[in-house]
C-alpha cells in the first residue's frame, strides 16, 4: 500500500482534526455509542471476572508482596529483588523518567533519591496498597490515588511533582538492576508546549551525562502537528535515537490522520521504531478516548510496511480488537505492559509469544509488576520457552542490539 491508498483510509481523520479544534464532538464513525459501549463492558467484565482466570487470585500487598512469589525476595532494607538467577535478563521496551514542563523547575537526573515514588505509589504504606496483577494495572488506583496522580500531572508543568523529582536515571538503574533488567527505552513525549517542551533533549542529555547510554536507550518524541517535526526527527536520529514515542490520546491525533503520512514516510526512510500509546486505558479524559481505537492504526501499518511500530500496552483496554489486527501485518509488535495474567495468557496463546515485547511503564509502576505477570504466565512447560522471547529475544531483533 503506497501513501495515496495511506491518505484514502485515513480521509475521515482530515475533517476531524479541523473539526476537533472547534467542537467537542467527534466526526462521524470516529466515536460511537457502540465504542462507549465496549470499554463499559471491558470494565465490568474485568471487575466480576478478576482471579476466576487459569492463575486464581493474584493479588498481593503492593510491590514488596510480590515476594511472596518464588522469583522474588525482599533484601535487608526491604526492597523486592529478582533473585532467581534462571530468569534471563531483560529488555525494558517502555520507560520514561520524571516529567517537568512549562513552569515546573527542572527535575536533577542525577539525583538518587532517599525513596522512589512511582505513580502507583504501592509501597508509601505498612502493608502496600492491594496490588492485583489480574486486572489492568490502571485499576490498581484508588480514586484517592487518582486524585494524587491528578495533582501530580498538574505539578509537572507549574510547581514541580514530588513524585516526578524522584524518578531519575540512578534510580532507574537501581531497580533494573535489582530488576534483572539489563536495558530500558526510555520515552519522552513532546506535549505541544510554547516552552519548557523539550524533555527528548533533557533526557537525552541526562544519559549521556550519566555515562548510562549502554543500560539507557534514549528515545523521542515529536508533535504530530510540530512546525519542525520532520527535522527534529532528523537530528535525532542523525544522533543515534532509534525510537520514536506518539501518544494519540495525550497529543490528541488520529493515527491515521493524513497530516501524519509524512511523519511515518520520514520515519520509515531513517529507520525510526514508532512506538504508539495504543487503546483506550479508561483514565484518560472522555474526550481523549476515540483517538485510540484499534481501528485507528490499521491504516499505518498497512500503508507504511517498512515501518517498524510498537503498540503500546498491546491495545490497553482494546485488546481484544488490537491484538488480532496486529496479528496480520508483520511491521507490528506489541508492548504488554498493563495486561492483566489473563488477558496477557490470551494474547501469549494468540502470538505464539512472537513480538511481544516486555514493558514496565516505568515511572508509573514498579518494573517487578510486569517482570511478575510474564513469569506466572510463562511458568507451564508448554510456555517456557516463551519467557527469554518475550523479555529478551524478541527486543534484541527489532533494536538490532547485539
Amino acid at each position: 500500500m503506497n501513501r495515496r491508498t495511506f491518505l484514502q483510509l485515513g480521509s475521515t481523520g482530515l475533517l476531524g482534526a479541523a473539526m476537533s479544534a472547534c467542537s467537542n464532538e467527534p466526526p462521524p464513525g470516529r466515536y460511537t455509542q457502540a465504542d462507549i459501549a465496549l470499554l463499559t463492558a471491558q470494565q465490568r467484565a474485568e471487575r466480576q471476572l478478576s482471579g476466576t482466570g487459569p492463575h486464581g487470585r493474584q493479588v498481593y500487598a503492593g510491590y514488596r508482596g510480590l515476594s511472596e512469589l518464588p522469583w522474588f525476595d525482599l533484601d535487608e532494607s526491604g526492597r523486592l529483588r529478582c533473585t532467581d538467577e534462571s530468569i534471563p535478563y531483560a529488555i525494558d521496551i517502555h520507560s520514561h523518567l520524571g516529567i517537568s514542563t512549562l513552569f515546573a523547575p527542572d527535575i536533577d537526573l542525577q539525583a538518587r533519591p532517599t525513596r522512589l515514588r512511582h505513580l502507583l505509589d504501592c509501597d508509601a504504606s505498612t502493608p502496600g496498597c492491594e496490588l492485583n496483577l489480574d486486572v489492568y494495572a490502571n485499576s490498581n488506583f484508588t480514586e484517592q490515588m487518582l486524585q494524587d496522580l491528578e495533582r501530580s500531572t498538574l505539578a509537572q508543568g507549574l510547581w514541580g511533582s514530588p513524585f516526578s523529582a524522584t524518578q531519575t536515571i540512578p534510580a532507574l538503574l537501581d531497580e533494573m538492576d535489582a530488576m534483572r533488567v539489563e536495558k530500558s527505552v526510555v520515552l519522552p513525549i513532546k506535549l505541544g508546549f510554547p516552552f519548557g517542551d523539550d524533555l527528548t533533549e533533557r533526557w537525552r542529555r541526562g544519559i549521556e551525562d550519566a555515562g548510562a547510554d549502554k543500560r539507557l536507550v534514549a528515545g523521542l518524541s515529536v508533535h504530530p502537528r510540530g512546525r519542525n517535526r520532520l527535522e527534529e526527527m532528523r537530528a535525532h536520529a542523525a544522533t543515534g535515537a532509534r525510537v520514536m514515542k506518539l501518544h494519540p490520546t495525550v497529543q490528541s491525533f488520529y493515527p491515521d490522520d493524513p497530516i501524519m503520512a509524512p511523519v511515518y514516510e520520514e520515519a520509515q526512510r531513517l529507520g525510526l521504531i514508532v512506538f504508539f500509546h495504543g487503546g483506550r486505558a479508561g483514565i484518560e479524559p472522555p474526550s481523549r478516548m476515540r483517538y485510540a481505537l484499534p481501528r485507528h492504526y490499521e491504516a499505518v501499518l498497512a500503508g507504511f510496511p517498512k515501518l517498524q511500530v510498537i503498540i503500546g500496552h498491546a491495545g490497553a483496554r482494546d485488546m481484544t480488537n488490537m491484538v488480532p489486527m496486529a496479528q496480520q501485518y508483520e511491521n507490528a509488535w506489541l508492548d504488554i505492559h498493563g495486561q492483566g495474567v489473563t488477558a496477557l495468557d490470551e494474547i501469549i496463546a494468540a502470538t505464539g509469544g512472537e513480538r511481544l515485547l516486555f514493558g514496565s511503564d516505568w515511572t508509573f509502576y514498579h518494573i517487578g509488576m510486569t517482570l511478575a505477570k510474564v513469569l506466572i504466565c510463562t511458568e507451564a512447560p508448554s510456555t517456557r520457552p516463551m519467557r527469554q522471547r518475550i523479555l529478551r529475544d524478541n527486543a534484541i531483533a527489532l533494536l538490532g542490539l547485539n
